[in-house]
């Protein structure tokens, strides 16, 4: 895969600061577009030139819970694009919600550098094997 598009769900900055840190760290060539609110993501990905090639989604948005977004996403013509959930919930309840409702991964964000330098590599390998299999 040579340019990782991702679309990045999170209206935490200080997040996106550190997931653009671990992604350059890891020398990940990528392009991200990010959104702070769950109820725009749809109305995004219908009016985009270039489709992700994964979503990162919360799951604690502001208007629009990363839950619903979820199952919004999964419902629509966007269905085949991969969604990883990186959110501060660790809950079973929440794991085996996403993961049920067609989620690729579910991860809990990292404390550490070590713990994002993880979840990029979680990240490529998912967008990179959907690329293979399309």
């Amino acid at each position: 895969m040579n340019l990782l598009n991702i679309l990045l769900v999170e209206d935490d900055p200080d997040d996106v600061e550190l997931l653009l840190e671990a992604l350059h760290d890891n020398d990940v060539e990528f392009s991200m577009e990010s959104i702070k609110e769950g109820d725009k993501v749809l109305s995004y990905l219908e009016v985009c030139n270039n489709f992700p090639d994964i979503i990162i989604l919360d799951l604690n948005l502001p208007k629009m819970h990363g839950r619903e977004v979820l199952i919004s996403l999964k419902a629509s013509r966007f269905n085949h694009i991969p969604v990883v959930i990186l959110t501060t919930s660790s809950s079973k309840e929440d794991m085996d919600f996403c993961l049920k409702c067609g989620a690729d991964k579910f991860l809990s964000k990292p404390a550490t550098v070590d713990g994002f330098n993880q979840t990029v590599t979680a990240i490529t390998q998912i967008a990179t094997q959907h690329a293979e299999k399309n």
